[in-house]
């Protein structure tokens, strides 16, 4: 098991790590807007899991500068859901273009459980997966104490739509719920043991080798349970998110949005870049004197090079840390593992709650068109992990001068983070 921080140091170490430094918070207090929406209900059993896709989600429209983007699960009262209650094994939000004026049906509104490819064309991000991981946001357990803040003078452009399309956005959530479950652990990690299939949600068949990860736990799935009441008491949780943003200005100064995949093996193996994105991996019990840390890395190109604005890793349960370096092996950012001691939403135990982020200081970071970057994901190996994540989301602006304020006028003003700064307007 992983041993866990204090509560203080949990505290301490989230507020030294995930707080951006002043010049980050130099917010334009005045022109920021910001909405919460929720996201369709989702039922869930003890031990069921829902993974769908929901289509023309409630979002800002027009021509704007995204901030941030801040989530978490709550119950019909709006009171926040634990993770050994409800696990968000992730969440992602992403743009597509559909033909102005259409119609969305109500039941790609409400939830279908399959990748809608045939009916959108998504908008995607940079990169560098060519083949998945488009998203503009996304996390998992670690949301409610995780930085999205995009700083000042910088800002995620959307609502620009190619002619004759509207720009709408998807949401999927994946949630399992772990009440009752027989082994907690064992269904956030998706052990295909426990929920008793041998075929993925494409009827195809699940091989031996495959022991846990998201060909076993696909929308509908339900892992053990103990039998009781309980086993029975169904309830209906919601995606609570709040956007955080300002209208677009020639005083904002656009990023690209790049997500690394530690799995992605085509440069190392001479393919083409970014073709072999497998998202997940498993970790193996191993210790070797005394340590007991598996390390995993590799190298993506960067397309498209500029000054990194800001940087956090997702990992799962067993995540220490991960890490981000240049071609020459200069460090560009590590991101570092939280975890919960307690039982409330925000600080449950034995669960990543927050990644620490990075706040370069504008024009400090940079990386070169066409850089290879390397990216290490180190998780405990105190016990195997099955379906777990190393991936690594940063922003890149091509570089300008940023004019640098004084320190004392240097206020947050009005902004909405996640922990451990709250929610409230300054």
């Amino acid at each position: 098991m992983i041993k866990m921080p204090s509560l203080l140091t949990v505290l301490l170490t989230a507020a030294l790590l995930s707080v951006p430094p002043a010049s980050a918070l130099n917010v334009r207090g005045p022109l920021l807007k910001s909405q919460t929406f929720l996201s369709p209900p989702i039922l869930l059993l003890p031990g069921s899991v829902s993974n769908k896709y929901y289509l023309d989600i409630p979002f800002p429209r027009g021509h704007l500068a995204l901030k941030s983007f801040n989530a978490e699960v709550v119950d019909e009262r709006g009171a926040p859901v634990p993770l050994h209650e409800t696990y968000l094994h992730h969440w992602v939000v992403e743009p597509y273009y559909a033909p102005a004026g259409s119609a969305t049906d109500a039941a790609a509104k409400n939830g279908s459980a399959a990748f809608p490819t045939n009916k959108v064309v998504m908008a995607r991000n940079a990169g560098v997966c060519t083949n998945t991981l488009g998203q503009y946001y996304g996390l998992g357990s670690e949301t409610r104490r995780t930085a999205t803040w995009v700083p000042d003078p910088y800002g995620i452009e959307i609502g620009h739509p190619p002619p004759g399309h509207d720009e709408r956005w998807l949401l999927n959530v994946h949630a399992i719920d772990t009440r009752a479950a027989v082994d907690p652990l064992g269904c956030t990690e998706c052990r295909c043991a426990l929920y008793n299939v041998s075929v993925d949600e494409y009827g195809r068949a699940i091989g031996r080798n495959y022991t846990g990860g998201l060909r076993c736990c696909y929308d509908g799935t339900r892992c053990a349970v103990d039998g009781g009441e309980l086993a029975a008491a169904a309830r209906k949780v919601f995606l609570r998110y709040t956007v955080t943003w300002q209208d677009w200005s020639a005083a904002v100064v656009p990023v690209r949005i790049y997500i690394f995949d530690v799995t992605d093996t085509a440069l190392l193996e001479g393919k083409p870049a970014g073709t072999a994105c497998r998202v997940e991996y498993e970790v193996e019990e191993s210790c070797s004197g005394g340590a007991c840390v598996h390390v995993l890395e590799t190298k993506q190109v960067v397309p498209r090079g500029g000054d990194v604005v800001f940087g956090v890793a997702h990992q799962h349960s067993g995540g220490i840390a991960a890490s981000l370096r240049g071609g020459d092996g200069r460090l560009l950012c590590e991101s570092v593992a939280t975890y919960g001691d307690g039982e409330e939403p925000g600080n449950e135990a034995g669960y990543i709650v927050g990644m620490s982020t990075c706040y370069p200081t504008p024009g400090s970071v940079r990386v070169r068109d066409g850089e290879a970057l390397t990216v290490v994901s180190k998780y405990s190996s105190e016990r195997r992990h099955t379906g777990v994540m190393g991936l690594f989301y940063i922003l890149v602006a091509d570089h300008v001068e940023v004019e640098q304020q004084p320190e004392e006028e240097q206020k947050p003003g009005l902004m909405c983070f996640s922990f451990p700064v709250s929610c409230e307007h300054r």
